[in-house]
């Protein structure tokens, strides 16, 4: 089960799409979901976020919180929708395609993809680019 929740003006058009879109990249990783929880909110909400349970105080773009239980995965993914606008502008990509690129870093960090070394980034922005790409693939 995959649920949205909006503290921000954002809302998801199609949810059904993204559910099975996410369904979808957790399986290629011999994953499945059991609850998710994606949070949409402001740069403010997701900094306190950050330095309440990372103790990190600078903005970010999304904080995942998550288990795994042999392959099922269950957690909530916090995205800062000003982050992803912001992001979008510097990369020179849709916003769609931002966000989407952070729904599955979020994804990933739970299903234990790291982004510390510049090996393990490499790795991660490998898995977000396949991961767009499938969002493109008719989902069943």
């Amino acid at each position: 089960m995959i649920d949205f929740v909006y503290n921000t003006d954002f809302h998801l058009e199609n949810h059904d799409g993204y559910s099975r879109w996410l369904t979808h990249v957790s399986l290629a990783e011999n994953f499945s979901i059991h609850e998710l929880v994606f949070l949409f909110v402001n740069d403010e909400e997701l900094l306190a976020m950050n330095k309440k349970h990372l103790n990190h105080d600078y903005f970010t773009d999304v904080i995942a919180f998550g288990e795994l239980e042999g392959n099922k995965i269950s957690g909530n993914i916090a995205i800062s929708i000003d982050r992803v606008l912001e992001n979008s502008n510097t990369f020179g990509v849709s916003f769609d395609e931002e966000l989407k690129r952070v729904m599955a870093h979020g994804l990933l960090h739970i299903m234990g993809y790291n982004d510390k070394t510049k090996k393990e980034k490499s790795i991660m922005t490998q898995k977000e680019t396949e991961a767009i790409k499938m969002f493109h693939v008719k989902q069943t």
